[in-house]
């Protein structure tokens, strides 16, 4: 889905209306979230790769004590993080388009959508497993 709507926005993006709350623009981030790392390709490679095995890796190990919602969101951080990932092999660069007006913010795409907020919503899973874990005992 990310890699096909990223492919769609970059290739029409002048047919996008500007307006004060978002612009689409085409930027070619050669480093990691907010914009560090620059030209770092092959660490940032690596760094992915690392990350996923390892995700899928503890995921694997702790399949019976998760939940489906816990499953679903590391499913979104492993697709952000790849989609990323993939972008950065096949074309040395990833494409960000979402530039947010009201505020000053770097521009980001899909994946960084998917991986922030998945990030989050394990978070705040976590928490909350652990906060009734300690209320049942």
């Amino acid at each position: 889905f990310d890699l096909v709507l990223s492919d769609f926005v970059i290739k029409n993006i002048e047919n996008f209306p500007q307006n004060s709350l978002l612009d689409l623009i085409s930027v070619q981030n050669t480093g990691a979230a907010f914009s560090i790392l620059q030209d770092a390709r092959v660490f940032l490679i690596c760094f992915s790769v690392a990350a996923i095995l390892w995700i899928v890796f503890y995921t694997i190990k702790s399949i019976e004590k998760s939940s489906t919602l816990t499953l679903f969101w590391v499913s979104m951080l492993v697709s952000g993080i790849f989609c990323n990932l993939y972008e950065r092999i096949a074309l040395g660069y990833v494409r960000d388009f979402f530039k947010l007006n009201f505020v000053n913010f770097p521009v980001f795409n899909i994946s960084d959508i998917f991986i922030n907020v998945s990030v989050f919503a394990i978070i705040i899973i976590k928490q909350n497993f652990s906060k009734n874990n300690e209320a049942d005992n």
